[in-house]
Formats: C-alpha cells, sequence, structure tokens
C-alpha cells in the first residue's frame, strides 16, 4: 500500500475546512486535484473517508479513525525536515508559537521583533487563543511551543514556569472603586463585569474565586476578546479581571490590585514531551524565559504593599 504525503494533507486540511473548494483555496491547488487524490487514497485503502453532499463533507467512521494518523504522520514529516534543517543552523527554518492574547501583547510581543531582527531566515508563525485551544493545538502537532496559563493538565504536554501574575481588577475612571488602594474578590458581588468568552483561563479564574465565596458573578457582557474586554471596560460598560500587565501606564483604565494578591495566575512555556525542539525554537523559549524574568522582577519590585 502506498499513501503520499499530499494525499494525507489533502485529508487534513478537508476535514478542517468541509469544503473541497476551500480547502482547494487555503492550499492553492485546484479542486480536481484535491477530488482526485482522496478517492485515489479511498480505493488504496478500501473504505470512504468523507460523506459528500451539497452541504459539503463530513468525515465517516473509518474518517474519524484515519484522520490523527494523517496529522501525526505529517508532523513527524515535518519534524524530519526541521531536523535537516538544523544543519544550516539559524540561517533558516520555521517556529510556531502559540499564546494567549494577553501575552502576545504583553510577552511575545517584546522578544520577536529582535528575535527577527537578528534571525531574519527564520519564518515566524503565531496562533493565539485560549490555553485550552493551544494545548489542543500542541497535542495535534500544530506547534512548537506554546505561552499558556498552567497547570496544563495533560499527560503528554509539559508545562514550565515563566512567572507569577498579578490579576486586577479595570476600572473606567470614576468608577467607584476606581480610588481605593486594593479590592477584594467579595467586592466583585453585584458588580457587573465585561467578561471573557467561555475557553479563556481569566474567565475559569474570576468565576472559581468568585464560587468560592458562595455567589455568582454578574456579568454585564460577555464572550469578548482582550481587545474587546478593555474597550468595553473604557466605554464604562463594567468593569474586568484582567492581568496587571495590559493596563498600560498612560491607560484611562485603572488597574486596582486584589488585596494580598489574592488572584494571580501561573504564566508558562508548554511543550510535547516526545518532540525535539529545533535549535531555532529552542533559542526563542530562551529569549522568551530571559524577558519574563525581567518582566517578572518589575512587577515584584513595583507591587504595592496591601
Amino acid at each position: 500500500m502506498e499513501v503520499q504525503l499530499q494525499q494525507l494533507r489533502y485529508v487534513v486540511t478537508l476535514s478542517e475546512e468541509g469544503q473541497f473548494v476551500r480547502a482547494a483555496a487555503r492550499l492553492h491547488v485546484a479542486q480536481p486535484s484535491i477530488s482526485t487524490a482522496v478517492r485515489g487514497l479511498e480505493q488504496e485503502l478500501g473504505v470512504v473517508l468523507f460523506d459528500r453532499s451539497r452541504n459539503g463533507l463530513s468525515l465517516t467512521a473509518a474518517g474519524e479513525a484515519f484522520l490523527p494518523w494523517a496529522r501525526q504522520a505529517l508532523a513527524d514529516c515535518s519534524a524530519g525536515v526541521a531536523a535537516v534543517q538544523e544543519l544550516t543552523g539559524l540561517q533558516r527554518g520555521r517556529v510556531t508559537v502559540g499564546a494567549t492574547p494577553s501575552l502576545t501583547t504583553s510577552l511575545l510581543a517584546t522578544v520577536l521583533p529582535a528575535f527577527r531582527r537578528d534571525h531574519p531566515g527564520i519564518e515566524l508563525d503565531v496562533f493565539e487563543g485560549g490555553s485550552g485551544v493551544l494545548v489542543d493545538r500542541l497535542e495535534r502537532g500544530l506547534m512548537d511551543f506554546a505561552l499558556v496559563i498552567l497547570p496544563v493538565g495533560r499527560s503528554g504536554v509539559e508545562g514550565r514556569l515563566l512567572q507569577r501574575e498579578q490579576l486586577v481588577l479595570a476600572v473606567p475612571p470614576g468608577h467607584p472603586l476606581a480610588d481605593r488602594p486594593s479590592v477584594q474578590v467579595g467586592d466583585l458581588r453585584g458588580l457587573p463585569l465585561v467578561m471573557f468568552r467561555d475557553g479563556y483561563d481569566l474567565r475559569e479564574t474570576t468565576v472559581t474565586a468568585c464560587r468560592r465565596l458562595g455567589f455568582e458573578p454578574a456579568f454585564a457582557v460577555e464572550g469578548l476578546e482582550m481587545d474587546g474586554v478593555l474597550a468595553m471596560t473604557r466605554a464604562g460598560l463594567g468593569a474586568a479581571v484582567v492581568p496587571a500587565s495590559v493596563v498600560a501606564p498612560r491607560d484611562p483604565l485603572r488597574g486596582v490590585p486584589f488585596h494580598g494578591g489574592a488572584l494571580d495566575r501561573l504564566v508558562g512555556l508548554a511543550f510535547r514531551r516526545d518532540r525535539t525542539l529545533s535549535t531555532a525554537a529552542t533559542t526563542l523559549i530562551g529569549r522568551i524565559e530571559g524577558a519574563g524574568r525581567i518582566q517578572g522582577s518589575a512587577k515584584r519590585g513595583a507591587r504595592p504593599s496591601t
């Protein structure tokens, strides 16, 4: 039996796009080429991988069973190519890194410009999402490493602590809590909150902290990304629990700390345990760890006494 990598790539892309037209556009190939290659693979395997209808494509039971192996084969081949490229050092290659939106802004953005300047031949691919989504993609071999909130909770993924980051209550000017030196988690009771969408660790942290005190938080609006949360909070729609790092010194928002650092989160790096990282990825990680230590020291030095 002979299965080609191109066929595997087509199957994975079709499973994600659900239509031949979108898959062809994404892969920059003609639609008949994909259709012919997939039918050839189905004949080789002796099964139908996709149910085809006017509404698009859906995986059959055989397709569901085959898909993880196709993804793993592609990931392993990519790793093999990367290993060969190691012979050229940091002259060329590709690093795919994931990060939550707040960590993209506060940490990754401080590192990538200098890395890109020093190693212009290395292509950088950044994927933003919640920690759960990032770990899922990491397990599937879709990225080299990710900046996430610990713990990762997956046996095949290793987490490495970078820093402990304090959370604050962001409020607009004139808010009743804006001039307070600190707040308690109990102050969130009945307070309209601007809330992140499901899957964000900040949402889970806030809700869990409130439930520990026996109440459910009140949402003025929910389902937002970081930029949306900050914009709605500035507009006076409510308050928001966010990392201290996203409230800039010149931002009109006031970041009120929680008394005694009651709310914080552990920022870390996540890797697959069974995957050897490229030199480029390892070099980038070293720079991120250095920046994380510097930021962590600055935050500890600036932490107000409460």
